[in-house]
């Protein structure tokens, strides 16, 4: 029971810290998208600029202080930029579908597809990227008779 409310509190605190890095990396990702917009560069040109800026800032602050990650970097990093250049071509083909396909503001659209991207986002590093390489729990070698059995 101690180690479930354990594990509990550590996914929360995780939980926690990743929805603090994200909205760090939310706002890196909107001040670039609206700075080049507003410098009338193309939306999508915007958001892939944007998003190559917020996927840096992402994968730093998600190594360090939500996933406390000490695995291989060349590694980790190529899968986090794999799985998150997913996310781009979904960003990409939603804000065209809003902006160009229904006729809504660019900011307005980048606000909506940011919902299913941060989504996304902890799925990929959570389930993929950011496994540790060691099991969270350990278990303390004993010598046990013959036939005896560990229940846990």
């Amino acid at each position: 029971m101690q180690n479930n409310q354990k594990f509990s509190k550590n996914s929360l605190v995780e939980l926690l810290r990743y929805l603090l890095c994200g909205g760090a990396t939310t706002l890196v990702n909107y001040l670039v998208y609206l700075t080049l917009l507003h410098s009338k560069v193309d939306y999508l040109t915007s958001n892939t600029a944007a998003w190559m800026t917020a996927v840096i800032f992402a994968y730093v602050t998600n190594r360090i202080f939500v996933f406390h990650s000490r695995n291989q970097i060349g590694r980790e990093l190529l899968s986090f930029v794999s799985l998150r250049f997913l996310t781009l071509l979904m960003e990409n083909l939603l804000l065209f579908g809003l902006i160009d396909g229904l006729s809504l503001q660019p900011g307005i659209s980048k606000l909506l597809v940011s919902i299913a991207t941060v989504l996304g986002n902890y799925a990929f590093c959570k389930c993929s990227i950011f496994q540790n390489s060691q099991k969270s729990h350990t278990f303390h070698q004993t010598n046990f008779q013959k036939g005896e059995t560990i229940h846990e």
